[in-house]
């Protein structure tokens, strides 16, 4: 109930938090591939349906391919910024299969995508185009009244937006290209001269991490004009980021505190129906196989109101025995590459477990911060401040992607792309 409280005051009924989208006002839509078979937990079974694809001819590779009014094996298009792959019909000159890559599947399901534009209705290119080794994309989860869990997920994947309940957030990168931070301009001034003048834009998505509340508008995040209460709130970011990156930028992997590890106890089965929580024996029960210690935090832990294990399990359980995931037509190529249960997917889920067991140990730190939020005493930065500031309202260019090419990108049929 607490969590229910806290989430309305943040939701814009006090008028003392501001919107995300003035705060980082570059923002992108989801992803939308338009047909199951380009992504999944399997790199291999990509591969395969790739080849199937590619040794179909006429209709029948049409009916594999599942046209749309975007893509069809006969329409050409870019290639992905930093992607060399094809640009002509594929149905005329498929080419060699690209190699799948790491993508943020709604808010943890790290999947695997086939990075061909033809392939994809809607990929996005201006977030392939600043994806470096420095970037981090933040992704609004779909608002679900009353449900809990966070507002927000950070990864230094290309993310997808998907979100398993209401509708799919926004994408938002920290950097619009390497020298220049999503962020309201003269925000980080006003920040320093408030806060003190190690404010940078890491801290800046830090603190949005810690603080940032969902609203049915999009997520609302209170500024304190407070060091102390800000320094707080930027160094529990810091962690919630470090726990989310898994290890990647240099971090560790993320480990239980007291030395406890979750650990497969019995064998997973190559085909697994179900799964079950046993809260007494802290264990998961996959058919006959079993993992635990399982923290009853990291099994309840939801996003929109859908509980993670359960929507990550269900996902591969479907590609192990070939099944279309979320309702897709089952006749094509989703079936394709299927292999059973691998060990990949059983040092993943292993891994997920810590991960939503550490954040759901740093939940009642977010708690206590968002209740000192709300004490009259904790002074806040108002929008009127930063309308005198000049930092609102944002000006309507740097809601654009920033012009970021420094080579030539080709284009449909070979022709270069102009940006």
């Amino acid at each position: 109930m607490a969590a229910r409280r806290t989430a309305a005051a943040g939701s814009g009924e006090d008028g003392k938090s501001l919107p995300l989208d003035e705060l980082m006002p570059w923002s992108v839509r989801p992803l939308r591939t338009g047909r199951s078979w380009v992504m999944g937990p399997d790199p291999a079974a990509l591969r395969a349906r790739w080849e199937r694809l590619a040794a179909a001819e006429g209709t029948e590779q049409e009916r594999l391919f599942r046209p749309s009014r975007s893509r069809t094996p006969d329409t050409p298009v870019a290639a992905l910024p930093g992607r060399a792959t094809g640009t002509g019909r594929f149905a005329r000159e498929p080419g060699a299969c690209p190699d799948p890559v790491r993508i943020l599947h709604g808010a943890f399901d790290e999947q695997w995508l086939l990075p061909d534009h033809r392939l994809i209705d809607a990929a996005r290119p201006e977030l392939w185009r600043v994806g470096d080794e420095r970037q981090l994309f933040m992704v609004e989860h779909g608002y679900v009244p009353q449900a809990t869990g966070p507002a927000l997920s950070v990864t230094h994947l290309l993310p997808d937006g998907h979100s398993p309940a209401g509708r799919a957030g926004r994408i938002r990168p920290l950097y619009r290209r390497p020298d220049a931070p999503n962020l309201a301009p003269g925000l980080l001034d006003v920040l320093r001269a408030r806060l003190g003048p190690e404010v940078e834009p890491e801290s800046v998505l830090a603190w949005i991490m810690a603080a940032a509340l969902p609203s049915p508008s999009g997520c609302r995040v209170p500024l304190p004009a407070d060091a102390e209460v800000w320094a707080a709130g930027v160094e529990l970011g810091r962690e919630l980021v470090r726990v989310r990156l898994r290890g990647a930028r240099g971090g560790e992997r993320p480990r239980l505190p007291g030395g406890r590890r979750p650990y497969v106890r019995a064998a997973l089965p190559p085909r697994p129906a179900g799964i079950v929580y046993d809260a007494e024996a802290e264990a998961l029960a996959i058919g006959d196989g079993r993992i635990s210690p399982v923290p009853a935090g990291a099994w309840e832990f939801t996003v929109s109101g859908v509980r993670v294990l359960e929507l990550w399990f269900g996902r591969r359980a479907a590609a192990a025995v070939g099944a279309v995931p979320e309702g897709a037509d089952a006749d094509g190529l989703d079936a394709v590459g299927a292999r059973g249960w691998t060990p990949e997917w059983t040092s993943e889920l292993l891994e997920l477990i810590s991960v939503l067991a550490l954040l759901d140990g740093l939940r009642p730190r977010q708690e206590a911060l968002r209740a000192r939020l709300g004490r009259a005493e904790v002074p806040l930065i108002s929008r009127d401040e930063l309308r005198v500031a000049g930092v609102l309202p944002v000006p309507a260019s740097v809601r654009l992607p920033a012009s970021v090419l420094g080579h030539q990108e080709e284009g449909p049929e070979g022709q270069f792309a102009l940006l």
